[in-house]
């Protein structure tokens, strides 16, 4: 495998025009998925003792990358998609062909240096202090783990103890926080929420009153996945404080809510975060993956995460800011720097404007399932997110609806469920998402 030859610079050269080939679709394909069996018929195998050659790149482009729905299609709008910019997928193409590493400042340095700067400046829109910073993680389910394991960290370095450590949080919070307690092997109290689907400080008091003993932290949800509600930010601060525990805010779809003037005031409440997470690959349009964890006190998160070895003194020695001392990781990619570059060259502007057009297509969907009488609004879009019901199907109706959607190339829209009853869910974060698309979605369920 030598590292310049005449294979490997038509290699180059050929991966370079498929990557501006994928770059240049408009939209880009929304492909579909395929099975394992007919895969294999299609691709045989892949991995041989003398290599496919440059066939490999043929393979993805005609067999592989048709498998592959495209998140970034307009028509996109199951789970929480993903719409990176081009100049964020550009500038990740230079991140892997760059060879540099992200975990601690001796070896990353300029790319650290911008990666805080994008911290800070989340930091500095939640309202939080100077001082106040992290790192980028994989998702975040890393996010949410390594703070509350700070949090726990800290309640026992403050002289905390307990036969039992538990984490509060909405009923309606992300299932990573089920998964963070079961590796934490600490108990997950979960709050009901109010009417409005918001975990409440009066809910927090009564399910809280006589079951504090061991309690480490609140989590608050900025955005739930199913609905994209925002909890009572302000009066789960406020529990928290009155209880001295820790106050994280899980934003990992919805905080990037925050950058438009139509939502930012449902984030009342969130300069008070001990700790919160967002993903830019989810709404503030960055490739898989990242995930920013921010530290109100960045120090906290350094005492419960760095790793000591006597091959790492050399970094832990130094007094140096190294990503890898601030969450559940050693090794890792300097995966900030898409999102870096692609502020850097839009503007913060630029951003605010996005976030907004996505929550005024999300209210445009909303006022259109209303019109149609087919059709039936289960709650009002608080976010970007929109959920309703075609009256009267059954959820194999909602499947085969689904199916025919993806086949005819038009979106990827996968049933979803409230309460035992299916529906449809519309998650917006594409910015190429329009009007007419919505439109064109829903008159095919008439």
């Amino acid at each position: 495998m030598h590292r310049v030859n005449d294979a490997t610079e038509e290699l180059r050269k050929r991966v370079f025009e498929y990557a501006n080939t994928r770059l240049n679709y408009d939209p880009p394909p929304l492909d579909n998925t395929e099975t394992a069996e007919n895969l294999f018929q299609a691709a045989g195998q892949t991995i041989t003792d003398a290599g496919l050659g440059s066939k490999a790149l043929d393979l993805f482009a005609n067999v592989l990358a048709p498998a592959t729905i495209s998140t970034d299609h307009p028509g996109y709008l199951s789970f929480i998609p993903c719409a990176p910019t081009e100049a964020s997928k550009l500038f990740d193409l230079v991140v892997s062909a760059s060879g540099i590493y992200g975990g601690s400042w001796m070896e990353g340095a300029g790319a650290v240096f911008a990666e805080n700067q994008v911290l800070a400046w989340l930091a500095k829109e939640a309202g939080l202090p100077e001082t106040a910073g992290g790192i980028f993680v994989q998702g975040g389910t890393l996010g949410n783990l390594s703070a509350l394991v700070a949090a726990r960290d800290h309640a026992r370095r403050q002289g905390k103890t307990a036969n039992r450590w538990k984490i509060a949080c909405s009923a309606e919070a992300h299932s990573s926080l089920k998964t963070a307690a079961m590796v934490m092997d600490v108990e997950l109290i979960k709050v009901p929420a109010d009417e409005q689907g918001k975990l409440s400080a009066a809910a927090l008091r009564e399910t809280l009153s006589d079951n504090t003993d061991g309690l480490f932290a609140i989590v608050a949800t900025g955005g739930t996945t199913n609905f994209g509600i925002v909890d009572r930010l302000d009066e789960v601060a406020q529990v928290a404080k009155e209880l001295g525990v820790w106050f994280h805010v899980d934003g990992a779809y919805g905080l990037a809510g925050m950058l438009s003037h139509y939502t930012r005031p449902l984030f009342k409440g969130l300069e008070h975060a001990d700790s919160f997470i967002v993903d830019p690959h989810k709404w503030l349009f960055a490739p898989f993956d990242a995930c920013a964890l921010v530290y109100r006190d960045p120090e906290i998160g350094r005492l419960a995460h760095t790793q000591h070895g006597e091959y790492l003194d050399t970094l832990t020695n130094s007094g140096e800011f190294n990503p890898s001392d601030y969450a559940i990781n050693l090794t890792r990619r300097p995966r900030g720097l898409p999102l870096w570059f692609s502020l850097a060259t839009h503007g913060v502007d630029a951003y605010r404007e996005a976030v907004t057009k996505n929550i005024e297509i999300a209210h445009y969907a909303s006022q259109q399932v209303r019109m149609r009488d087919y059709l039936e609004l289960v709650r009002e879009p608080e976010l970007s997110v929109v959920v309703f019901e075609r009256k009267g199907w059954t959820l194999e109706q909602y499947e085969e609806w689904s199916k025919r959607l993806l086949a005819e190339n038009i979106a990827f829209v996968v049933p979803s469920s409230h309460h035992g009853r299916p529906n449809a869910r519309f998650a917006i974060v594409n910015p190429l998402t329009s009007v007419e698309l919505i439109d064109e979605i829903l008159d095919t369920m008439e």
